[in-house]
């Protein structure tokens, strides 16, 4: 088994009368890429500063890299980049000059060296005289990133990093991090895509600072105990109202041109889509649940 990047247990934490963490353990195997998800408010940002040494937990125990996370939280900050769901860098400096203040803040011997690699290796070079307040979402994006890097963490901590940005720049992004979780990087990354909660090697689900899911996709589905079936067809998107009024039917979402309708009782479900089953141009079949369908159920089952 590989060294473990984060082993904590019980981890807690309280903001006044509220609880926003509660009691999570979380083992993170060294050079792995975790998707941690759940909706705004679930507890995701404060369990992530609490891993790097930002906040203290009121309760729990456990490492990050090796280091205890209350009593060593500065030798894990020098040891992790954290990139925030806020852009946090100067507008009004070019990249190249953001890059240099942070290599001096770091205080390395060989700043300028890292920077011109870092440059090299995210793709900055043409652009590193650009103001920061003048790149477009997908480059502010490459920008953290960089500045995350510099430094050569072990881990990296990203807080929905790919919020706001079009659909090529994440599909970069993520190739990025691939990249370097080969080369022994390990990864946890909040988001609230399932396209890319699909392309980790294990996934958290929280909710109300609780972890309700853990796993593989694959393990997270087949634990689920969740049956879909698939209604395509002329007017489909009519059935929404009636379907959620029936015995059997835990949620009914719509994807596009077809109807997606879970529960955890298949014969519930077959009697409830039985009325529709001879209407013209509408098919009804059973489908694997997707990642989204079992996270709407589980987030039903708590609100």
């Amino acid at each position: 088994m590989s060294s473990l990047a984060i082993d904590v247990h019980g981890l807690t934490k309280r903001f006044g009368r509220k609880v926003a963490v509660n009691d999570i353990d979380i083992r993170v195997p060294e050079g792995e890429v975790w998707g941690f998800l759940g909706p705004n408010g679930s507890g995701k940002t404060t369990t992530i500063r609490m891993l790097c040494g930002l906040l203290r937990a009121d309760a729990g125990h456990g490492t990050c890299l090796g280091h205890d996370i209350a009593t060593e939280s500065d030798a894990i900050k020098r040891e992790v980049g954290y990139m925030t769901q806020k852009f946090s860098f100067w507008e009004d400096m070019t990249i190249r000059e953001n890059l240099d203040f942070v290599a001096r803040v770091y205080e390395l011997p060989d700043g300028s060296e890292r920077v011109k690699a870092t440059l090299e290796r995210l793709g900055l070079v043409a652009r590193q005289n650009q103001l920061a307040g003048q790149l477009s979402g997908g480059w502010k994006q490459r920008l953290a990133l960089a500045a995350c890097m510099l430094h050569d963490p072990k881990l990296l901590l990203l807080d929905e990093p790919t919020a706001g940005v079009d659909p090529q720049a994440r599909r970069d992004f993520w190739e990025q991090i691939h990249a370097l979780s080969e080369s022994g990087l390990t990864v946890l990354v909040s988001t609230h895509y399932m396209d890319e909660a699909e392309r980790c090697d294990r996934i958290v689900y929280i909710l109300e600072g609780k972890i309700v899911a853990q796993g593989t996709v694959h393990e997270v589905v087949a634990r689920s105990g969740l049956v879909t079936f698939v209604v395509e067809g002329p007017g489909v998107r009519h059935l929404i109202e009636p379907l959620h009024n029936v015995s059997g039917v835990e949620h009914v979402a719509f994807f596009g041109a077809r109807l997606h309708v879970s529960g955890r009782d298949r014969e519930a479900l077959e009697r409830a889509l039985a009325p529709y089953r001879n209407r013209d141009g509408v098919d009804i079949r059973e489908h694997a649940p997707s990642l989204e369908d079992v996270f709407i159920h589980l987030q039903g089952k708590v609100s």
